[in-house]
């Protein structure tokens, strides 16, 4: 069982397997390419994703953000699920967006994959 007091990078890819795809995709490094903002790149990944992999992903998300903000933390900046920073405040491209913490981040993702119409129609199903 996964415990976010003693991980390998391994254990974060076998616990988190959506998120590292994201994190390799509109949310990796080229995540520009995805969007504008650092917000488009979060909405693409839902775009770019079939109904199961954005449910599973929801639960991915569901899971990280029960830990603490400190495990949140020593998750994310192992960057084995970000290629990308979305805390820095960086200049390009211009008025990309940043978020406070990574947990405000994850959070924004859960909002966006819950928000998605086909994910809403499935759960009202």
């Amino acid at each position: 069982m996964f415990s976010p007091s003693n991980f390998s990078y391994d254990d974060i890819r076998n616990e988190f397997p959506r998120l590292s795809d994201l994190g390799a995709g509109p949310l990796g490094e080229d995540a520009d390419m995805y969007g504008d903002t650092l917000d488009e790149a979060i909405q693409e990944g839902v775009n770019c994703h079939d109904l199961q992999f954005n449910l599973q992903t929801i639960e991915e998300l569901h899971k990280l953000l029960s830990f603490t903000d400190e495990e949140i933390d020593r998750i994310t900046q192992t960057w084995v699920l970000l290629s990308i920073d979305p805390t820095a405040d960086v200049e390009e491209p211009p008025n990309w967006g940043r978020y406070p913490t990574y947990r405000a981040f994850w959070e924004a993702v859960l909002r966006a994959f819950e928000n998605d119409p086909e994910v809403q129609e499935h759960r009202s199903a």
